[in-house]
Protein backbone atom coordinates (compact mmCIF):
# COMPACT_ATOMS: atom_id res chain seq x y z
CA UNK A 1 0.00 0.00 0.00
CA UNK A 2 1.45 3.44 -0.89
CA UNK A 3 2.69 5.32 2.17
CA UNK A 4 0.48 8.37 1.61
CA UNK A 5 -2.65 6.22 1.34
CA UNK A 6 -1.65 4.33 4.47
CA UNK A 7 -1.35 7.63 6.38
CA UNK A 8 -4.75 8.79 5.13
CA UNK A 9 -6.40 5.59 6.31
CA UNK A 10 -4.62 5.88 9.66
CA UNK A 11 -6.07 9.33 10.27
CA UNK A 12 -9.63 8.00 9.84
CA UNK A 13 -9.15 5.91 13.02
CA UNK A 14 -10.27 7.22 16.39
CA UNK A 15 -7.79 8.84 18.72
CA UNK A 16 -7.38 5.77 20.93
CA UNK A 17 -6.42 3.65 17.92
CA UNK A 18 -4.00 6.31 16.69
CA UNK A 19 -2.44 6.52 20.15
CA UNK A 20 -2.02 2.76 20.33
CA UNK A 21 -0.22 2.78 16.97
CA UNK A 22 2.26 5.56 17.88
CA UNK A 23 5.91 4.96 17.09
CA UNK A 24 7.71 3.47 20.09
CA UNK A 25 10.79 2.16 18.33
CA UNK A 26 13.68 4.26 17.04
CA UNK A 27 14.24 2.03 14.01
CA UNK A 28 10.61 2.22 12.92
CA UNK A 29 10.51 6.01 13.21
CA UNK A 30 13.75 6.41 11.26
CA UNK A 31 12.58 3.99 8.57
CA UNK A 32 9.37 6.01 8.18
CA UNK A 33 11.42 9.20 7.83
CA UNK A 34 13.85 7.63 5.33
CA UNK A 35 16.75 8.16 7.72
CA UNK A 36 19.68 5.91 8.48
CA UNK A 37 20.49 5.22 12.12
CA UNK A 38 24.19 5.58 11.39
CA UNK A 39 23.62 9.21 10.41
CA UNK A 40 21.96 10.07 13.74
CA UNK A 41 23.34 10.28 17.31
CA UNK A 42 20.55 8.01 18.58
CA UNK A 43 20.79 6.34 21.98
CA UNK A 44 19.02 3.16 22.97
CA UNK A 45 20.09 3.86 26.55
CA UNK A 46 18.31 7.23 26.52
CA UNK A 47 15.18 5.57 25.15
CA UNK A 48 15.45 3.00 27.92
CA UNK A 49 15.22 5.59 30.68
CA UNK A 50 12.61 7.74 28.89
CA UNK A 51 10.83 5.80 26.12
CA UNK A 52 10.23 7.02 22.59
CA UNK A 53 6.59 7.78 21.84
CA UNK A 54 5.48 9.66 18.72
CA UNK A 55 2.02 9.58 17.10
CA UNK A 56 2.02 9.33 13.32
CA UNK A 57 -0.05 12.53 13.21
CA UNK A 58 3.02 14.37 14.56
CA UNK A 59 5.65 12.39 12.64
CA UNK A 60 3.79 13.07 9.39
CA UNK A 61 4.69 16.75 9.71
CA UNK A 62 8.43 15.99 9.79
CA UNK A 63 10.52 16.46 6.66
CA UNK A 64 11.54 13.03 5.45
CA UNK A 65 15.23 12.57 4.90
CA UNK A 66 16.14 15.53 7.13
CA UNK A 67 18.11 14.46 10.22
CA UNK A 68 17.92 18.04 11.55
CA UNK A 69 14.15 18.39 11.32
CA UNK A 70 13.00 20.58 14.26
CA UNK A 71 10.12 18.25 15.10
CA UNK A 72 12.32 15.17 15.03
CA UNK A 73 14.80 16.82 17.39
CA UNK A 74 12.03 17.20 19.97
CA UNK A 75 11.32 13.48 20.17
CA UNK A 76 14.42 11.49 19.11
CA UNK A 77 16.41 9.94 22.00
CA UNK A 78 20.06 10.91 21.53
CA UNK A 79 23.36 10.44 23.32
CA UNK A 80 23.42 14.01 24.65
CA UNK A 81 20.67 13.03 27.11
CA UNK A 82 23.19 10.90 28.97
CA UNK A 83 25.57 13.81 29.64
CA UNK A 84 25.67 15.48 33.05
CA UNK A 85 25.04 19.23 33.03
CA UNK A 86 25.67 21.41 36.11
CA UNK A 87 22.50 22.73 37.72
CA UNK A 88 20.17 20.14 36.18
CA UNK A 89 18.08 17.91 38.47
CA UNK A 90 15.12 15.52 38.61
CA UNK A 91 12.82 18.19 40.11
CA UNK A 92 13.87 21.45 38.45
CA UNK A 93 10.80 23.54 39.32
CA UNK A 94 10.12 22.32 42.86
CA UNK A 95 6.97 20.33 42.14
CA UNK A 96 7.63 17.78 44.88
CA UNK A 97 7.92 20.37 47.64
CA UNK A 98 4.65 21.98 46.42
CA UNK A 99 2.50 18.86 46.76
CA UNK A 100 -0.33 19.77 49.13
CA UNK A 101 -1.37 16.14 48.93
CA UNK A 102 -1.26 13.34 46.38
CA UNK A 103 -1.98 14.78 42.96
CA UNK A 104 -2.47 18.40 44.03
CA UNK A 105 0.32 20.95 43.59
CA UNK A 106 -0.36 24.28 45.28
CA UNK A 107 2.55 26.47 44.19
CA UNK A 108 0.91 29.78 43.36
CA UNK A 109 -1.77 31.88 45.04
CA UNK A 110 -5.30 31.33 43.76
CA UNK A 111 -4.68 28.23 41.69
CA UNK A 112 -3.83 24.59 42.09
CA UNK A 113 -2.58 22.02 39.64
CA UNK A 114 -4.06 18.53 39.38
CA UNK A 115 -1.74 15.76 38.18
CA UNK A 116 -4.46 13.70 36.55
CA UNK A 117 -2.30 11.21 34.73
CA UNK A 118 1.33 10.42 34.11
CA UNK A 119 0.73 9.49 30.48
CA UNK A 120 1.34 11.62 27.39
CA UNK A 121 0.56 11.05 23.74
CA UNK A 122 4.12 12.05 22.92
CA UNK A 123 7.33 11.93 24.94
CA UNK A 124 9.11 15.22 24.37
CA UNK A 125 12.80 14.82 25.16
CA UNK A 126 12.97 18.21 26.93
CA UNK A 127 10.10 17.35 29.31
CA UNK A 128 10.63 18.86 32.76
CA UNK A 129 8.63 16.02 34.33
CA UNK A 130 10.48 13.19 32.57
CA UNK A 131 11.77 12.05 35.98
CA UNK A 132 8.57 12.78 37.92
CA UNK A 133 7.26 10.10 40.36
CA UNK A 134 3.80 9.92 38.80
CA UNK A 135 2.92 6.68 40.54
CA UNK A 136 3.09 8.51 43.87
CA UNK A 137 1.47 11.82 42.95
CA UNK A 138 -0.96 11.44 40.06
CA UNK A 139 -4.68 11.67 40.81
CA UNK A 140 -6.16 8.21 40.53
CA UNK A 141 -9.90 7.85 40.85
CA UNK A 142 -9.68 7.18 44.60
CA UNK A 143 -7.42 10.17 45.26
CA UNK A 144 -9.55 12.56 43.22
CA UNK A 145 -12.09 12.99 46.02
CA UNK A 146 -9.38 14.22 48.40
CA UNK A 147 -8.22 16.72 45.81
CA UNK A 148 -11.75 18.03 45.29
CA UNK A 149 -12.16 18.36 49.05
CA UNK A 150 -8.91 20.32 49.29
CA UNK A 151 -10.23 22.86 46.77
CA UNK A 152 -13.58 23.07 48.55
CA UNK A 153 -11.83 23.85 51.83
CA UNK A 154 -9.65 26.62 50.34
CA UNK A 155 -11.91 29.44 49.11
CA UNK A 156 -8.94 31.48 47.84
CA UNK A 157 -8.54 28.97 44.99
CA UNK A 158 -10.21 30.42 41.89
CA UNK A 159 -8.64 28.25 39.20
CA UNK A 160 -7.84 24.56 38.77
CA UNK A 161 -5.22 23.54 36.24
CA UNK A 162 -5.53 20.02 34.86
CA UNK A 163 -2.10 18.75 33.97
CA UNK A 164 -0.01 15.63 33.92
CA UNK A 165 1.05 13.91 31.72
CA UNK A 166 -1.80 15.05 29.54
CA UNK A 167 -5.29 15.36 31.05
CA UNK A 168 -7.01 14.92 27.68
CA UNK A 169 -5.89 11.31 27.71
CA UNK A 170 -8.62 10.77 30.29
CA UNK A 171 -11.86 9.40 28.89
CA UNK A 172 -14.74 11.74 28.13
CA UNK A 173 -16.73 10.07 30.93
CA UNK A 174 -14.03 10.68 33.51
CA UNK A 175 -13.52 14.26 32.34
CA UNK A 176 -17.26 14.91 32.51
CA UNK A 177 -17.38 13.62 36.10
CA UNK A 178 -14.40 15.76 37.07
CA UNK A 179 -15.87 18.88 35.44
CA UNK A 180 -19.17 18.31 37.24
CA UNK A 181 -17.39 18.04 40.60
CA UNK A 182 -15.36 21.17 39.98
CA UNK A 183 -18.33 23.11 38.63
CA UNK A 184 -20.13 22.53 41.93
CA UNK A 185 -17.46 24.50 43.82
CA UNK A 186 -18.81 28.05 44.00
CA UNK A 187 -15.54 29.91 44.51
CA UNK A 188 -13.94 28.38 41.41
CA UNK A 189 -14.00 30.63 38.36
CA UNK A 190 -12.03 28.69 35.74
CA UNK A 191 -10.78 25.27 34.72
CA UNK A 192 -7.55 25.43 32.78
CA UNK A 193 -6.32 22.46 30.73
CA UNK A 194 -2.65 22.13 29.79
CA UNK A 195 -2.43 19.77 26.84
CA UNK A 196 -0.32 18.88 23.83
CA UNK A 197 -3.01 16.68 22.25
CA UNK A 198 -4.58 19.29 19.91
CA UNK A 199 -1.11 19.56 18.35
CA UNK A 200 0.23 16.00 18.40
CA UNK A 201 -3.01 13.96 18.35
CA UNK A 202 -5.72 16.29 17.04
CA UNK A 203 -8.16 13.39 16.58
CA UNK A 204 -8.72 13.65 20.35
CA UNK A 205 -10.66 16.88 19.74
CA UNK A 206 -13.84 15.05 18.83
CA UNK A 207 -17.44 16.20 18.90
CA UNK A 208 -17.86 14.13 22.06
CA UNK A 209 -15.04 15.97 23.80
CA UNK A 210 -16.40 19.34 22.68
CA UNK A 211 -19.76 18.39 24.16
CA UNK A 212 -18.08 17.37 27.43
CA UNK A 213 -16.21 20.67 27.64
CA UNK A 214 -19.32 22.66 26.77
CA UNK A 215 -21.23 21.13 29.68
CA UNK A 216 -18.92 22.78 32.22
CA UNK A 217 -20.47 25.56 34.27
CA UNK A 218 -17.02 27.11 34.66
CA UNK A 219 -15.04 28.96 32.02
CA UNK A 220 -12.67 26.64 30.16
CA UNK A 221 -9.21 27.77 29.11
CA UNK A 222 -7.02 25.43 27.06
CA UNK A 223 -3.29 26.04 26.93
CA UNK A 224 -1.79 24.06 24.08
CA UNK A 225 1.91 23.41 23.62
CA UNK A 226 3.37 24.08 20.19
CA UNK A 227 7.05 24.88 19.62
CA UNK A 228 7.38 25.18 15.85
CA UNK A 229 5.09 26.28 13.02
CA UNK A 230 5.67 22.97 11.21
CA UNK A 231 3.63 21.27 13.93
CA UNK A 232 0.52 23.04 12.63
CA UNK A 233 -1.03 20.87 9.91
CA UNK A 234 -4.59 20.68 8.52
CA UNK A 235 -5.67 18.28 11.27
CA UNK A 236 -4.37 20.65 13.95
CA UNK A 237 -6.13 23.55 12.28
CA UNK A 238 -9.44 21.66 12.23
CA UNK A 239 -9.09 20.76 15.92
CA UNK A 240 -8.29 24.37 16.83
CA UNK A 241 -11.36 25.60 14.98
CA UNK A 242 -13.58 23.10 16.80
CA UNK A 243 -12.31 24.33 20.14
CA UNK A 244 -12.44 28.01 19.22
CA UNK A 245 -15.94 27.78 17.76
CA UNK A 246 -17.17 26.27 21.04
CA UNK A 247 -16.16 29.41 22.91
CA UNK A 248 -13.04 28.02 24.58
CA UNK A 249 -10.14 30.42 25.10
CA UNK A 250 -6.99 29.04 23.42
CA UNK A 251 -3.49 30.02 24.50
CA UNK A 252 -0.11 28.58 23.55
CA UNK A 253 3.03 28.03 25.55
CA UNK A 254 6.33 27.11 23.94
CA UNK A 255 9.75 26.16 25.22
CA UNK A 256 12.78 27.86 23.72
CA UNK A 257 14.83 24.93 22.42
CA UNK A 258 18.27 24.89 20.86
CA UNK A 259 18.08 23.50 17.35
CA UNK A 260 14.28 23.75 17.23
CA UNK A 261 13.05 27.34 17.49
CA UNK A 262 16.05 29.39 18.68
CA UNK A 263 15.93 31.89 15.82
CA UNK A 264 13.80 34.91 15.06
CA UNK A 265 12.23 33.53 11.87
CA UNK A 266 10.99 30.38 13.62
CA UNK A 267 9.53 32.28 16.57
CA UNK A 268 7.79 34.86 14.36
CA UNK A 269 6.32 32.25 12.04
CA UNK A 270 5.04 30.25 15.01
CA UNK A 271 3.24 33.27 16.46
CA UNK A 272 1.75 34.21 13.09
CA UNK A 273 0.48 30.68 12.45
CA UNK A 274 -0.95 30.25 15.93
CA UNK A 275 -2.84 33.52 15.87
CA UNK A 276 -4.24 32.90 12.39
CA UNK A 277 -6.01 29.84 13.80
CA UNK A 278 -7.32 31.46 16.96
CA UNK A 279 -4.53 30.58 19.41
CA UNK A 280 -2.92 33.42 21.36
CA UNK A 281 0.87 33.23 21.89
CA UNK A 282 1.13 33.25 25.68
CA UNK A 283 4.43 32.05 27.14
CA UNK A 284 7.88 31.32 25.77
CA UNK A 285 9.64 29.35 28.52
CA UNK A 286 13.31 29.10 29.16
CA UNK A 287 14.17 25.43 29.48
CA UNK A 288 13.40 23.90 32.86
CA UNK A 289 16.64 22.24 33.90
CA UNK A 290 15.57 18.62 34.11
CA UNK A 291 18.15 15.88 34.04
CA UNK A 292 18.70 14.70 30.46
CA UNK A 293 17.68 17.95 28.76
CA UNK A 294 20.81 20.13 28.92
CA UNK A 295 21.52 19.95 25.18
CA UNK A 296 18.33 21.95 24.54
CA UNK A 297 19.31 24.92 26.68
CA UNK A 298 19.42 28.45 25.25
CA UNK A 299 21.05 30.97 27.58
CA UNK A 300 18.96 33.72 29.13
CA UNK A 301 21.13 36.34 27.43
CA UNK A 302 20.51 34.78 24.00
CA UNK A 303 16.81 34.42 24.76
CA UNK A 304 16.46 38.10 25.63
CA UNK A 305 18.23 39.09 22.40
CA UNK A 306 15.88 36.83 20.41
CA UNK A 307 12.67 38.11 21.97
CA UNK A 308 13.76 41.73 21.47
CA UNK A 309 14.14 41.00 17.77
CA UNK A 310 10.70 39.37 17.76
CA UNK A 311 9.29 42.50 19.45
CA UNK A 312 10.83 44.61 16.72
CA UNK A 313 9.21 42.43 14.05
CA UNK A 314 5.71 41.57 15.29
CA UNK A 315 2.85 43.54 16.83
CA UNK A 316 2.80 43.26 20.61
CA UNK A 317 -0.15 40.86 20.80
CA UNK A 318 1.84 38.27 18.83
CA UNK A 319 4.86 38.36 21.15
CA UNK A 320 4.77 35.71 23.90
CA UNK A 321 6.02 36.60 27.37
CA UNK A 322 9.52 35.29 27.97
CA UNK A 323 9.45 33.52 31.34
CA UNK A 324 11.29 31.07 33.53
CA UNK A 325 10.17 29.04 36.49
CA UNK A 326 12.15 28.90 39.69
CA UNK A 327 11.47 26.62 42.61
CA UNK A 328 10.11 28.43 45.65
CA UNK A 329 8.92 31.60 43.91
CA UNK A 330 5.30 32.81 44.07
CA UNK A 331 4.84 32.97 40.30
CA UNK A 332 6.63 32.48 37.02
CA UNK A 333 9.46 34.97 36.58
CA UNK A 334 8.99 37.42 33.72
CA UNK A 335 12.20 38.07 31.85
CA UNK A 336 10.82 40.24 29.06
Amino acid sequence: MPEQLSETLHFTKNWQQQLAEAFNNIEDLCHYLHLSLKDLPVSVAAAGSFPLRVPLSFAASMQKGNPHDPLLRQVLPIKDELFTYPGFSNDPVGDLTSAAQAGVLHKYHGRVLFINTGSCAINCRYCFRRNFPYSDLQLGKQKEAAGIQYIQENPDISEVILSGGDPLLLSDARLAKLFAQLSAIKHLKRIRIHTRLPIVLPARISDELINTLSQSAKQIVIVVHCNHANEINPRVIAASKLLGNSGITLLNQSVLLKGVNDNVAALCELSEQLFSYGIIPYYLHLLDKATGTGHFEVSETAAVALIKQVQATLPGYLVPKLVKEQAGTMSKQYIL
